[in-house]
């Protein structure tokens, strides 16, 4: 039955090759964006920029977010903003929700 089937798949043969192939080049891309060496790489060229002035300080806190969301899976979100428009405040007035 092994050597039927084969023969019946035999023209999907690429197909399966080229999806291996686009499976191991996933991985490998996967493993080396999570890679604590070329985070701290891309961290340190951040702060070189800034230092540079190739970068603002704001530029490179989205950048570095970014980094860092990468590394641990995270969706990257806008800073929450307080009533008085500071960051960081208990009460977001751009969210919908009931009042009670």
């Amino acid at each position: 039955m092994d050597l039927l089937w084969a023969l019946l798949t035999l023209p999907y043969a690429p197909v399966r090759g080229l999806t291996a192939v686009v499976g191991v080049v996933a991985r490998e891309a996967e493993s080396r964006q999570r890679n604590p060496v070329n985070v701290r790489r891309e961290l340190e060229e951040l702060d070189a920029a800034v230092a540079a002035g190739e970068l603002s300080t704001e530029e490179r806190d989205r950048a570095e977010q970014r980094v860092l969301d990468r590394l641990t899976g995270g969706v990257s979100r806008p800073p929450r903003r307080g009533p008085a428009g500071e960051e960081g405040g208990r009460h977001d007035r751009r969210r919908a929700g009931p009042t009670a």
